[in-house]
């Protein structure tokens, strides 16, 4: 199921099972978009050329209503554009299509940013998943565990108080290719790798259901959850982007991680779901 507010994903059955958080009491969403930027600015405030502008954590597009393109039974495309109410925040005109569809393996998602305006368009973006974890009902959460695509030595990075960039690094937890997965793991919020070797992994409990998620375009990762010692969810979070690192306050155009897309140009993203054991 896809809602306009957001495109947002709300509900995926594969293989016989229910995926993603149900936007309980622990956290109030599905799985949404982050643009036009990933995690916190300095001060909630996107600055361009001597102007400062509001802009609340993760951008402004997961609380937006996307048109409607195209709808079917296996596929749909929204779109997202600029008007009074996001240059208020984003001085930038934009065009962002969101598309799902249905496919033997699973789900697909792609993305693609195109910039109808003048000048260069600064710009993050980043996928925000909750599956649900433990995957089945009844098996325990540290039974699973991420096995990623390549060996990811790190180090990785974490968020300050503010959801600022740490400028520490700190040691990963990954041994190998494989992270075992606890609450505690996220006391300190995220794990954020800047430059993860993997563009896949496989989120898989303990020798029963599991999932494989892959994608390109995206040359970060973050993997979160909200600690509980209940059923929760683990975030999956492909990005172009992240929070700003503590301390900096620049103009938008030069933010760490983020991208310049020139006029006329289009960026292209996606992401993969499918089941197995």
């Amino acid at each position: 199921m896809i809602a306009s507010r957001g495109a947002e994903l709300q509900a995926l059955r594969l293989g016989g099972l229910d995926l993603l958080w149900d936007a309980g009491p622990l956290w109030p969403r599905h799985a949404p978009l982050l643009f036009p930027i990933v995690g916190a600015l300095e001060g909630d405030a996107l600055r361009h050329r001597g102007e400062a502008y509001p802009m609340p954590r993760h951008g402004f597009a997961r609380d937006r209503v996307f048109t409607w393109v195209h709808r079917s039974g296996t596929a749909c495309t929204l779109e997202l554009k600029e008007d009074a109410e996001t240059l208020s925040a984003y001085p930038f005109p934009f065009r962002l299509r969101v598309s799902y569809a249905l496919e033997p393996s699973g789900l697909r998602m792609e993305l693609l940013l195109l910039n109808p305006g003048p000048g260069p368009l600064p710009a993050s973006l980043g996928l925000h998943p909750a599956l649900r974890w433990p995957l089945v009902p009844g098996v325990p959460k540290t039974a699973h565990r991420l096995a990623f695509e390549a060996e990811e030595p790190g180090p990785l990075r974490r968020l300050d108080t503010r959801g600022l960039l740490d400028p520490e690094s700190y040691p990963t937890p990954i041994l190998g290719r494989d992270l075992s997965l606890r609450d505690g793991l996220f006391a300190e919020d995220a794990l954020i790798f800047l430059q993860p070797r993997s563009r896949s992994l496989r989120f898989e409990s303990g020798g029963g259901p599991a999932l494989a998620l892959s994608w390109e375009g995206f040359p970060h990762l973050g993997i979160w959850t909200r600690p509980d010692p209940g059923p929760s969810f683990l975030c999956i979070e492909p990005w172009e982007g992240h929070a700003s690192p503590a301390g900096w306050g620049g103009d938008i155009a030069h933010k760490p991680g983020g991208f310049l897309l020139a006029p006329g140009a289009t960026r292209r993203w996606s992401l993969a779901i499918s089941a197995g054991h």
